[in-house]
C-alpha cells in the first residue's frame, strides 16, 4: 500500500491531502482508541512518527467489517464503498511525508475469510530533510486462512536528495491470498533521483516465500544504473501474486511482450503457489502498464 513494505508498499502515503473515495465514510477506531493527529511538525527541519493500523475480519453475513481503522499525522485513513464482499481502505496524506528523519509505520491484518483491498490517493514522495537523516518507512501485513488482501498503493518516488528506506513484511497463513503492488520512480519529472532502499519479505505458512532488497540512487552499490540493472530507465516494480489455485505447471519463467525502448518484464513462479511479475520502464505509466499486462495474463491462464 507501501511498502504499503517493510517489502512494501508498496507505500501508500500520499504526498499531499486528497479526498477518500467514498467521501461520506468516516475512520473507525479501535475500542478505548484516540483520534488520530497526534503527529505534528513543530518547524523546519522538524521530523514526525506516526502509525495506522487497520484490520479487517469476516462480519458473518458474507462481508467484511473493519472494527480498527486508525492513522495519524500523514497516515489518514479513510474507509470506501464495500466491494464485492469486501472492504476498502484508502491512505490519504494529511501532510507531506516522508521527509528525512520521519518514522513512519503501516499494520494492516485480515481475519479469516475476510477481504480487504488497500489503495492511496496520490505517490509517496520521498522528500529530503534538513540534516540528511535518511526517513524510515514500515509497513507490515497478516491475511489469516482464507483471507484476501489486496495491497495496491501508488508509485514511491525519490526526490533529489531524499533517503528513504521502505521495509515490507507480509505474513500469509496456509489458505490466504495476496496481491501486492510495490513501484519505485527514480526522481520527479527531469530530477536525479534520491536514495531509495527497499525490502520486500514474505513469509507463507511459516516458511520464507520472498525476501528481495532493491537500492537505487546516490550512495547504492556500484552498477545500480548500469546496464545489469536499471540501465535507462527510472522506474522499477513488481506484481506478486498468492493464491492457493496456483499451481506450478499454471505458468511458465517467461519475459512479457513489450517495447525494450520504453520497458522490460519478466513474469517467474515462485516454490509455493505464488507469481512473481518483475519490470522496468522509463517512467511510472509505462510501469503500470507492464505490471497489469502480466496480472491481466496470470488471471486468464488460471480463469481467475
Amino acid at each position: 500500500m507501501n511498502g504499503l513494505a517493510g517489502p512494501a508498499w508498496s507505500a501508500p502515503v500520499a504526498d499531499r491531502g486528497g479526498a477518500a473515495d467514498d467521501p461520506g465514510s468516516t475512520p473507525r477506531l479501535p475500542v478505548g482508541g484516540r483520534p488520530s493527529g497526534g503527529a505534528t511538525r513543530s518547524g523546519p527541519g522538524a521530523t514526525t512518527s506516526a502509525a495506522a493500523r487497520m484490520h479487517a475480519v469476516a462480519d458473518g453475513r458474507g462481508g467484511t467489517a473493519l472494527p480498527v481503522l486508525a492513522g495519524e499525522g500523514p497516515l489518514a485513513l479513510r474507509s470506501g464503498r464495500p466491494d464485492g464482499g469486501g472492504a476498502r481502505v484508502m491512505v490519504v496524506g494529511a501532510m507531506s511525508a516522508p521527509l528525512g528523519g520521519d518514522r513512519l509505520r503501516i499494520t494492516a491484518e485480515v481475519g479469516d475469510d475476510a477481504r480487504l483491498t488497500v489503495g492511496s490517493a496520490a505517490a509517496t514522495v520521498s522528500l529530503p530533510g534538513r540534516d540528511g537523516e535518511p526517513a524510515a518507512y514500515d509497513v507490515r501485513l497478516t491475511v489469516r486462512a482464507g483471507g484476501t488482501l489486496h495491497w495496491l498503493p501508488e508509485p514511491v518516488i525519490a526526490a533529489h536528495r531524499s533517503d528513504l528506506r521502505m521495509t515490507t513484511r507480509a505474513d500469509l497463513a496456509h489458505g490466504a491470498r495476496l496481491l501486492l503492488r510495490d513501484e519505485q520512480i527514480l526522481g520527479r519529472h527531469a530530477e536525479p533521483p534520491g536514495r531509495l532502499t527497499t525490502r520486500l519479505t514474505v513469509h507463507l505458512d511459516g516458511r520464507p516465500l520472498l525476501d528481495q532488497a532493491l537500492s537505487f540512487g546516490p550512495g547504492a552499490p556500484a552498477g545500480w544504473n548500469g546496464p545489469a540493472v536499471l540501465h535507462h530507465y527510472r522506474a522499477a516494480g513488481q506484481l506478486l501474486l498468492v493464491d492457493p489455485s496456483l499451481t506450478p505447471d499454471t505458468l511458465a519463467s517467461r519475459p512479457l511482450p513489450a517495447d525494450p525502448a520504453h520497458g522490460r518484464a519478466a513474469i517467474t513462479p515462485l516454490a509455493g503457489p505464488a507469481v512473481l511479475i518483475t519490470a522496468l520502464a522509463v517512467d511510472g505509466r509505462r510501469l503500470r502498464r507492464l505490471l497489469d499486462a502480466g496480472r491481466a495474463e496470470i488471471e486468464e491462464a488460471t480463469g481467475s
